[in-house]
């Protein structure tokens, strides 16, 4: 056994130490390798009734206050799309980028879980 004597934070340590000779050594573990991306595909315009290609989903679970954008309607990055009530507060869920609402995947009134759909744009 092996005493030390360790400060941390101003704080002293006493620390006794055993040695052991039944450990294998541990080899340190393969760095993970980076992940590939993939070329972005084109976007074509999505037909009527279908999703776009940018989701706005909901951060935490809650209900829908309000819906402030309808589809086709045009967006700027920031702007409010939905208002999701959590935990006694709304909250303002925005336009993630410009572009142009394709669905509104909700309704006012409707409980929606965190990570849900709540709309898609263009």
């Amino acid at each position: 056994m092996k005493n030390y004597t360790i400060t941390v934070n101003g704080n002293v340590y006493n620390v006794t130490v055993e040695e052991g000779t039944s450990a294998a050594p541990v080899a340190p573990a393969a760095a993970p390798a980076a992940p590939v991306k993939a070329a972005p595909a084109k976007k074509a315009a999505a037909p009527a009734g279908q999703k776009g290609s940018v989701s706005i989903v909901s951060p935490m679970p809650g209900k829908i206050l309000g819906v402030k954008a309808k589809a086709g309607d045009k967006v700027t990055r920031g702007q409010v799309v939905l208002i999701l009530e959590a935990m006694k507060m709304e909250n303002e869920i925005v336009a993630p980028q410009d572009g142009t609402i394709v669905s509104i995947d909700t309704n006012e009134g409707a409980s929606v879980e965190a990570g849900a759909v709540l709309a898609t744009m263009e």
